[in-house]
């Protein structure tokens, strides 16, 4: 990038691989982009900010500081004391924040920002998103009013579906990442559409014209997995009859999706690092390297850096997987999407079996919303099929999903065990932190869970 649109990253960034690799692939992916982005390092310096952000130059000139990103974007001498921003380094369990809010009258340029953390789990930069500036002067404090201030929610994106908060955020960085070069780690629990997820990066970015290839690196032994993805030359064992291309051959000029990536072998780990470290193959037997261009999305729901600390996963690997990582929220986190999401499972499913389109009352859609649903989208889907299949008429009844809310149904033994468990559980978790004086590091180490586990049960009880 030009020397004017960032200035040299602190000395933290520089002894942290997985910060640096982050820092370098945002600037691969925003230099050309029209949306205004920057990255700030904890004293609100603009460690990076490409054209479209930038108003001014980030160094004023010799012996000059560093631009500081409240007066670049909100054009104050000072930061606002309630800058939503120091959250992001105060929790780490947040994974975003946005700010429509004015402070003293001047108006704030953040959209939405998002943590940049360290190989030792702790934020040390913030990539944010800025708002598109209008035709006014930006010295005015006072902008032009509209008819419409809050930005449109989009319902879709791709296969994708939903407009709660969670579901925005997750589309503004698809669309940020998808014409980006770099490798991306979706990391999500079974069920809530990882794969969907990276054939929709693939569909948004330059590669969409070329083979979009999936893997499940979960269902294959190890030897079957390094043929199928490095191909094999005859005669290389039993049964190679034939030279066998692999599938990242097969997916050159596109993108190659490895599914439950962290069910490989620490073997088979190496040479998916050299993989990604050389850009070429070698058939299994064949001793010549073969270039490939493939863009390399993984996807795990397993927490990899609990793996990484326990010997389980390569490190050097996980650095190059995780440049661009993404977060897929449970379908708990964002049950006000479960309307959208039934109304189009009810009409592909009824197209798909050759059915009339059903209607659902709002006394079935308020049970499907109320519902669990551990298996997330995934079972939601498969749970709409089933009823369209096995219900006659024009409503969809869903009884036992209705009966699910329904006062009999909390009065039966699995219902009661259930909520003793979760209150107990809950219980346990607050003691934790009570002995540990709020450390949430130490709670996670009383309770022998790993921290990820613990952020996302304090989410699940709503324990702040």
């Amino acid at each position: 990038m030009a020397g004017s649109q960032s200035r040299e990253p602190p000395a933290s960034v520089f002894n942290d691989p997985v910060l640096t690799a982050r820092l370098e692939a945002i600037k691969q992916l925003a230099g050309g982009l029209t949306d205004r982005v920057a990255v700030v390092d904890r004293e609100f310096d603009v460690v990076y900010a490409n054209e479209s952000a930038r108003m001014k130059p980030l160094h004023g000139g010799a012996g000059m500081h560093p631009a500081k990103c409240y007066e670049l974007f909100a054009h104050r001498s000072d930061p606002c004391e309630s800058c939503p921003t120091i959250k992001l380094f105060e929790s780490p369990e947040v994974q975003s924040v946005s700010c429509m809010g004015i402070e003293d009258g001047i108006p704030c340029e953040l959209h939405q920002a998002f943590p940049l953390a360290s190989v030792r789990g702790e934020v040390e930069l913030i990539l944010l998103l800025l708002k598109q500036r209008t035709t006014q002067r930006p010295t005015d404090p006072y902008p032009a009013r509209k008819e419409n201030p809050q930005p449109s929610l989009r319902e879709s994106l791709g296969g994708l579906i939903g407009r709660s908060p969670a579901m925005q955020q997750l589309f503004d960085m698809v669309c940020l990442v998808a014409d980006s070069t770099a490798t991306v780690l979706i990391q999500g629990e079974s069920g809530t559409g990882k794969e969907l997820v990276a054939k929709t990066i693939h569909e948004l970015s330059y590669r969409r014209g070329k083979p979009f290839v999936v893997v499940d690196c979960g269902s294959l032994p190890e030897t079957l997995l390094e043929s199928e993805l490095f191909g094999h030359v005859k005669g290389a064992f039993t049964g190679a009859i034939s030279n066998k291309r692999g599938l990242f051959e097969e997916a050159d000029g596109g993108t190659i999706f490895l599914d439950e990536v962290a069910d490989t072998t620490p073997a088979f780990q190496a040479k998916l690092l050299r993989v990604l470290q050389e850009g070429e193959v070698k058939r299994v037997g064949g001793t010549q390297p073969i270039k490939i261009d493939v863009r390399i999305i993984s996807a795990t729901n397993k927490d990899l850096t609990e793996l990484v600390r326990s010997k389980a996963f390569r490190q050097d690997l996980y650095y190059r997987l995780a440049v661009l990582p993404l977060n897929l929220p449970p379908l708990r986190e964002r049950q006000e999407d479960i309307p959208l999401l039934v109304k189009h499972f009810v009409a592909v499913s009824c197209q798909r079996h050759r059915q009339p389109l059903r209607t659902v009352s709002p006394e079935v859609m308020h049970a499907l919303t109320e519902a669990a649903w551990p298996g997330n989208v995934r079972e939601l889907q498969h749970y709409i099929e089933r009823a369209v299949v096995t219900t006659t008429g024009t409503h969809l009844t869903c009884r036992d999903v209705v009966a699910m809310g329904s006062q009999e149904a909390e009065r039966d033994l699995r219902s009661v065990s259930r909520g003793a468990v979760k209150q107990a559980e809950r219980t346990r978790i607050l003691q934790a932190l009570q002995q540990s004086d709020g450390n949430r590091a130490k709670t996670a180490k009383l309770l022998k869970i790993s921290r990820a586990s613990l952020y996302n049960k304090l989410r699940t009880y709503q324990i702040h």
